[in-house]
């Protein structure tokens, strides 16, 4: 892929700060207030924390509203394959002249005060959905919630909470209750409270905060329910039964996301066309897409131990087959997490090092980790040389452990468009 002009900038907003995460609002309400504050112009804003599921759960609820025919801006961290697909305006990418335009004039409205890169992008994402005409705005949290650079809008018309798990511990805490505390942050008084699937160290919390502030709750498996019967989604609430297809999304993880999303959508006042749209019209890359590719190529950017869990339900559910993985993590991620749910799944690791990030994990210790598992596991230099073994074995390929690696696959092959 070419340099653009937006990618120079980009990297100039990677020097304001020296720190990539430094969770405080102070710099975030600074450079809003120098751009005419524009989170308090935004459309209507369903709010979406959570460890697991954030995206896939804002993707059906945006294909929900697009199906019911409204416009919704969508901000989503990080890309795969290039920036613009965390901006989308009115349901279509920011373009790159668009994208180019809006990072000069929030670069120049900082001043070159610090402040951090997903901070500084957060805000030129708000001014993007102020500045253009919609009708509702999804905002995805990047980590955490309460000190989060996307909590900064007073009243959303929902708040969404997905499930909770162990990840981001060293800035986040290192209990599922510390946790659940920073993505509970997100809640607001009077303002629906949609709350996934969850533990109950999580749900505790949730229902703490819940109480705390007088957020209006709708909480699964207490104001809502989701389950599956004869190859349909059922969601019921006190409003009624919804009898749906299954999610387009693929994995059993997907049905209680879908949940999540049904509830969202019941709560915006929305329809019958809605939750259909939801569920047969959501994509989301990197999570349990199979790649259009010679034989049967799965890609997954589940980086924690509850994505590992996902993985391997979804390999479950697939018809039966041989299947090897060609995996690549950072060295902020549970290695072991992730891999130990996968070991009756596969027969071999293939591992690499990230191409291009300082965090990687080499690919030996990678093959030390499943070893030590009981895995086969061998290490490689790089991801052609490993894409190329695991074909070789004639089996299902499987590559997961970071979005990171997923969006150098995505390149590797010319799939880019795949992550629009």
């Amino acid at each position: 892929m070419s340099i653009q002009k937006s990618d120079i900038i980009l990297d100039r907003m990677m020097a304001l700060h020296p720190k990539v995460m430094d969770l405080v609002l102070d710099r975030v309400w600074r450079l809003l207030a120098a751009l005419d504050n524009p989170q308090d112009r935004l459309p209507p804003v369903i709010h979406i924390a959570g460890t697991n599921g954030k995206g896939s759960t804002l993707a059906m609820i945006r294909a929900g509203l697009t199906g019911a025919g409204f416009q919704a801006h969508a901000y989503t961290s990080p890309h795969l394959a290039m920036f613009h697909e965390r901006i989308r305006l009115a349901g279509t990418l920011i373009t790159e002249d668009a994208l180019t335009e809006l990072l000069d004039q929030c670069y120049a409205a900082n001043g070159g005060d610090p402040i951090t890169y997903f901070e500084i992008t957060t805000c030129a994402a708000l001014k993007a959905f102020a500045d253009t005409p919609a009708d509702y705005t999804l905002l995805e949290v990047g980590l955490g919630g309460r000190l989060d650079a996307t909590n900064v809008v007073a009243a959303p018309a929902a708040t969404v909470i997905t499930p909770v798990d162990l990840d981001h511990q060293q800035f986040l805490g290192d209990t599922l209750a510390a946790i659940a505390g920073e993505k509970a942050g997100i809640l607001k008084r009077g303002v629906p409270a949609i709350i996934g699937p969850q533990q109950d160290a999580a749900l505790d919390v949730i229902e703490q905060q819940i109480a705390k502030v007088g957020a209006d709750p709708w909480i699964f498996g207490q104001h809502w329910h989701v389950g599956t019967e004869r190859d349909r989604l059922v969601y019921q609430d006190e409003t009624g039964l919804l009898d749906l297809p299954l999610p387009a999304l693929r994995g059993p993880h997907q049905i209680q996301n879908a949940g999540t999303a049904i509830a969202t959508l019941r709560k915006l006042g929305q329809g019958e066309t809605a939750f259909e749209s939801a569920m047969t019209k959501a994509t989301w890359p990197a999570r349990m897409q199979r790649l259009d590719l010679p034989g049967e190529v799965w890609l997954d950017g589940g980086h924690n131990p509850a994505a590992g869990r996902a993985i391997a339900d979804t390999l479950t559910a697939l018809p039966p087959r041989p299947t090897v993985a060609i995996c690549g993590m950072l060295n902020t991620k549970d290695i072991t997490g992730v891999l130990t749910p996968l070991v009756d799944n596969i027969d071999h690791v293939f591992t690499l090092a990230i191409p291009g990030e300082d965090n990687t994990v080499p690919a030996a210790d990678i093959a030390q980790a499943a070893t030590d598992l009981g895995l086969h596991a061998t290490a490689t230099q790089d991801f052609q040389t490993a894409f190329d073994a695991a074909q070789a074995t004639g089996h299902r390929i499987l590559i997961c452990g970071s979005l990171y690696l997923a969006g150098h696959v995505l390149r590797h092959f010319g799939l880019q468009d795949t992550a629009a």
